[in-house]
């Protein structure tokens, strides 16, 4: 697979490196985000078309970047979805120069400034295992900017980052040293899918620690690990919108009990399960993550069609 540069405007940002092909229908660009006194350089993966339809966005999971989402993400642009990938602030490739605070509350602003600014408009929005946390704690906060949910893998129940955030600051500089280590992540990779080759599975690590190597990585992790994290729990009940919860059989990081207790506790939802599957389906079963994200995005437009049809 060849390289392609992965630009961030205006030109003074950086360049990096992705592992995505030159002909890939993904362009990721850097857009100016103000929720602060400084606008921040906000990475996402753009469409190649915007359309008058609910467009989907993608969120991704702990410390992992919108490259995760390489092999759905074309899949559904594909299917003629407007398809964002975002990247959640103090994680990915955003412009962290002048280091904002990477706390739960600043992640949610974020994410709502670069809403109201790019997309505009209610959106299906996707989360994978931490990411579902985000997508909930959004949904709940700024209901009128989410039409319907997709959580993937939810890691929901957590509480927060529980001893984690009263650490000494050395301590914890010391433990995100240890986060993106290569032996760390092939060990969390293992655990994370079901029967995949070593090769397939150190590629997958070193896609997925990518921006681990940018030079304010290490600051926003320990912000976000001191801060407390997300406990999203208390706000599940709260959720109001239609609910596609997407689990791997073989999920070894959460329970699929925690699927059952999820759906039964979310007012509007259905569950489905990928046989022979890991933690994070879109990486591992890109073919039925996404024949059930389109069905669960069409069924609404399917529905009106059909009432416009007796009409």
């Amino acid at each position: 697979m060849r390289m392609a540069s992965l630009h961030f405007f205006p030109e003074k940002f950086t360049t990096f490196k992705t592992l995505l092909p030159e002909n890939s229908p993904c362009a990721f660009r850097g857009y100016p985000c103000l929720f602060s006194e400084n606008p921040i350089m906000s990475s996402c993966v753009k469409p190649l078309v915007q359309t008058k339809e609910t467009p989907v966005v993608l969120l991704h999971g702990f410390d992992s970047s919108c490259l995760e989402w390489r092999y759905v993400l074309p899949l559904l642009e594909e299917s003629g979805i407007e398809t964002w990938a975002i990247d959640i602030l103090g994680w990915g490739f955003s412009d962290l120069e002048k280091l904002p605070p990477c706390d739960v509350v600043s992640k949610r602003d974020h994410f709502y400034q670069f809403w109201k600014s790019y997309i505009r408009r209610p959106m299906i929005l996707v989360g994978p295992s931490l990411g579902s946390a985000v997508a909930i704690d959004f949904a709940v906060n700024y209901p009128e900017a989410v039409k319907k949910l997709v959580l993937i893998g939810a890691s929901v129940y957590a509480e927060g980052t529980g001893k984690l955030a009263t650490l000494p600051r050395a301590v914890a500089y010391a433990g995100v040293n240890l986060l993106k280590s290569l032996p760390l992540r092939l060990y969390a990779t293992y655990l994370t899918f079901t029967k995949i080759s070593f090769s397939t599975s150190l590629d997958w690590t070193n896609v997925g620690r990518l921006h681990c190597f940018l030079p304010w990585w290490d600051d926003a992790t320990v912000d976000f690990m001191t801060s407390g994290g997300y406990s999203v729990a208390p706000l599940i009940g709260k959720v109001k919108q239609n609910t596609l919860i997407i689990w791997g059989e073989n999920d070894r990081i959460i329970s699929n009990k925690f699927a059952v207790r999820l759906h039964c506790e979310l007012p509007d939802a259905i569950i489905r399960q990928i046989p022979y599957c890991g933690h994070l389906p879109h990486l591992e079963r890109p073919d039925s993550t996404i024949k059930l994200i389109v069905e669960f995005v069409q069924r609404e437009s399917k529905t009106f069609s059909q009432c416009v049809a007796q009409v």
